[in-house]
């Protein structure tokens, strides 16, 4: 099939391949989306305004895989993101695998990757064009912290479902998996 480029920015490519038409990354870049849990337990979420949607909305930290060095491992883009975003060093992350964002309409690509013995190095709160509010919460509280902020009018990044549902946390806190 025949794929012809639409529209083509600095970051993002607009696609039609047939009648379907999707967004691209350019360069094909992938992400990397970590859940984060500290000495105490507790896991740590991100907060931030997305121009997109026009509100903030709570995330699992995450970032771009080599968009500033080529090269660059998932497991290095984790680190230095979840740095960067919430002020945590992980000495350890393993990728727990590949997924598609919203397949339907973009190319866009992440890895799920656990981050765990974290160390404070800083405030976080992202870079100069990012005011990213941390949280820390407790496993056994997602649920209902997600849950007040969706009232409070705070957009959902669909990936909370992968701590939702999955039962990842269980697994990382040592609870049974049901």
């Amino acid at each position: 099939m025949t794929t012809d480029t639409v529209w083509e920015g600095k970051y993002l490519s607009v696609r039609k391949a047939g009648t379907w038409e999707y967004a691209e990354r350019k360069g094909r870049i992938t992400a990397a989306v970590i859940v984060a849990i500290d000495a105490q337990g507790q896991l740590l979420l991100v907060e931030q305004h997305r121009v997109p949607l026009g509100r903030t909305c709570l995330e699992l930290p995450a970032g771009l895989v080599g968009d500033d060095s080529a090269g660059e491992s998932v497991a290095e883009a984790a680190r230095r993101e979840l740095e960067e975003e919430t002020g945590y060093h992980a000495a350890v992350v393993e990728e727990r695998g590949e997924f598609f964002s919203s397949p339907g309409m973009t190319s866009e690509s992440f890895t799920l990757v656990l981050a765990t013995g974290l160390t404070r190095t800083g405030e976080g709160g992202g870079d100069e064009q990012e005011n990213i509010t941390v949280h820390r919460v407790a496993p056994e509280a997602v649920q209902g912290f997600v849950a007040a902020k969706r009232r409070e009018g705070v957009a959902i990044d669909a990936k909370m479902l992968l701590l939702l549902g999955s039962g990842l946390i269980a697994e990382v806190t040592g609870e049974p998996v049901a």
